[in-house]
């Protein structure tokens, strides 16, 4: 599996506006709506990938122990489900349902959002402070599906615990590795 880094984007940049399909209610949902007063986490992922099976899990940890701290998470598929059935809204429920996302998973149909957010892989991480400027692009941790090292979110948690604590984040951060988004 060839394997594309998170393309490297200053830190800064604002949390551009969207309104997208939460496949898991079907409702429509704006970043206005789903952010957060502290921190607002998003992420690019998909169903097939294997570095964001490798996760999965994980993210769901995640969002568990930081939502109750006031951090929103959003989850985004931006592939293309014609060449990837695999990622239709369909599947993208079934996935959320069976895995028990604790965050809405949307649909970003025509890719826009995704390229808004400069993602380019999948999993692809970025962390958005009160005013909705980004303040971490990176990964999760640094397992990956063909090594030993454990999953455990220590980078976003690093990060995450610093917005908490009113701390500086780190300003070495290790970009996400995953498959690429499977443009149209």
């Amino acid at each position: 599996m060839a394997a594309v880094e998170t393309a490297y984007t200053p830190l800064g940049f604002r949390a551009p506006e969207f309104k997208l399909c939460n496949t898991i209610t079907g409702e429509m949902l704006s970043l206005a709506e789903v952010q957060s007063e502290i921190a607002t986490v998003v992420m690019f992922i998909c169903n097939h990938c294997p570095y964001v099976v490798h996760v999965k899990d994980e993210l769901v940890k995640l969002a568990n122990d930081y939502i109750p701290e006031g951090i929103s998470f959003i989850a985004i598929s931006s592939n293309d489900v014609i060449n990837y059935p695999q990622d239709s809204p369909e599947k993208m429920k079934d996935m959320a349902l069976q895995s028990k996302f604790p965050f809405p998973y949307l649909y970003d149909e025509n890719q826009e959002v995704a390229k808004a957010y400069f993602a380019e892989c999948t999993p692809d991480y970025s962390i958005f402070g009160k005013d909705l400027n980004c303040v971490y692009r990176g990964q999760l941790d640094g397992s990956r599906p063909s090594n030993d090292v454990p999953v455990s979110g220590i980078d976003i948690r690093n990060a995450l615990d610093s917005i908490l604590a009113n701390r500086p984040i780190t300003k070495k951060q290790i970009p996400s590795l995953g498959c690429s988004i499977k443009w149209k």
